[in-house]
């Protein structure tokens, strides 16, 4: 006989949950406000994350560019005559590698190819065989080398000119072990703002011609960086200047720009710069050339021009004027060796 069911007045089936209690609206308030404060902080966060990479990415890639491996040589390119050279920068930081193509007949005048940022000794977009070639045709011995940031065997980071300027000075050592006396240094784009920094240290550059100069500085830094990225200046420049000396080991402070935006220098200086540059402004080479004796240098400012195209968009103008600065710079330097 089965036992009979006792029932509990309050008693529940064992499948129905019991009721929780509700909670109140404002604490439902409370916790979205707390959610949503969280989701903003962390947008937040994760934008000033992401604006710091973008200035450290910069940053790490000016150090670190991408350069294209030597496709050529002299006797390749133009048939010219050349020898392996490999010479210490000035300062013994490192050892720089390049070509010394002598001239035709014996000669004491050679011409250092000074090239820009991105690129080697080659910079086929000037391109540096032509000039090369013309240099020689003009009797000059030449010198094409690479800077350390486009040296596949003696690597360096690109500083703007802080180590480059040394390994310039060390071709211009080369050029007098070689029995120059009349060297002139042909500088493109970064090149050339290297050979104004050199020629604040040397007395041994006798003449330059400066293409396309860019010199890193603030200005010319936040306007190559707006044409990638429409970013603020500040703080921009300001993260940019914090990032480089972690990057690169390289700060703008030492890179002399307004020293060689205010100097006056002592030798012939002839500036060729496009209004249509957008990597380096063209008022900054005006600037310079303003500061400079009109009796040595002069400038010719190509409307509608672009960075270290000019050869390419008007060669036989080129040529000529170039032509024209290297004779007069010869002849004074001769003048003046007879003076002494």
């Amino acid at each position: 006989m089965s036992s009979p069911m006792i029932s509990t007045p309050n008693a529940q089936p064992e499948w129905i949950s019991p009721i929780e209690p509700a909670i109140p609206a404002r604490m439902k308030r409370v916790k979205l406000k707390h959610i949503l404060i969280a989701l903003l902080l962390s947008a937040v966060f994760t934008v000033i994350v992401i604006f710091l990479a973008l200035h450290a990415f910069i940053a790490w890639m000016f150090a670190n560019p991408q350069v294209p491996p030597l496709f050529a040589n002299p006797m390749t390119a133009k048939g010219l005559q050349y020898e392996n050279v490999t010479f210490p920068a000035r300062d013994q930081h490192t050892l720089v590698e390049g070509w010394y193509i002598p001239a035709s007949s014996a000669s004491k005048k050679t011409i250092i190819l000074s090239h820009g940022y991105g690129a080697n000794r080659e910079e086929y977009w000037v391109p540096m065989y032509d000039l090369a070639q013309f240099a020689q045709r003009l009797g000059y011995n030449v010198i094409m080398f690479d800077y350390g940031f486009a040296s596949p065997n003696h690597k360096t980071k690109a500083t703007g000119g802080r180590l480059e300027k040394e390994q310039l000075l060390g071709a211009v050592e080369l050029a007098k072990k070689r029995g120059s006396d009349h060297i002139v240094v042909w500088g493109f784009s970064m090149g050339a703002g290297t050979a104004l920094q050199a020629g604040l240290l040397s007395n041994d550059i006798d003449a330059m011609v400066l293409d396309s100069m860019f010199l890193l500085e603030p200005d010319t830094l936040y306007h190559n960086l707006e044409q990638f990225v429409n970013l603020p200046k500040e703080p921009s420049l300001q993260l940019l200047r914090i990032m480089f000396p972690l990057l690169n080991d390289t700060s703008l402070q030492q890179i002399p720009y307004d020293e060689v935006k205010a100097h006056q220098y002592s030798i012939p200086t002839f500036f060729i710069h496009g209004t249509a540059d957008t990597k380096a402004p063209y008022t900054i080479a005006e600037q310079i050339a303003s500061n400079q004796d009109p009796a040595l240098s002069s400038s010719w400012i190509v409307d509608g021009a672009h960075h270290e195209l000019i050869y390419r968009e008007d060669s036989k103008t080129y040529l000529r004027k170039v032509a024209q600065f290297l004779e007069a710079t010869a002849e004074r330097d001769t003048q003046l060796t007879a003076k002494r």
